[in-house]
């Protein structure tokens, strides 16, 4: 399995911007996802994510400025930013798992990871 980030960047406050994550060996249909970012010196925190029966999840406080899709033919999925902040600045990963039947938040459960895109947000 191999995941792939890819559009980050140099943005400014108040853009909106979309993180694609292309998979292989992977499909998003009826398989889970979650994206993750960790900015500098601190943990890494969830952000979205799909889960295997197609919901999407949101964290709390990222309501109302994210969204998440997949396009199955592509084999890609997408997060969605708007409105972006100089606190989003982050290295964003798109995680996978095959097995996951309920939707977790738990970072350690998710068994397939990117290496990262970079996203930097200037005010």
């Amino acid at each position: 399995v191999q995941l792939v980030e890819s559009g980050g960047g140099l943005f400014q406050t108040g853009e909106s911007l979309t993180l694609s994550c292309t998979a292989s060996g992977f499909a998003f249909d009826g398989n889970a996802i979650i994206w993750v970012r960790q900015a500098p010196a601190k943990q890494r925190e969830a952000v979205a994510g799909i889960a295997s029966n197609g919901s999407s999840h949101v964290e709390t406080s990222m309501k109302g400025r994210v969204t998440t899709s997949s396009d199955n033919a592509k084999n890609t999925a997408y997060l969605h930013i708007d409105h972006v902040k100089p606190e989003y600045t982050a290295v964003y990963y798109c995680a996978g798992d095959k097995v996951m039947l309920c939707f977790s938040w738990l970072l350690g459960l998710w068994t397939y990871w990117g290496q990262g895109t970079q996203v930097t947000v200037s005010s």
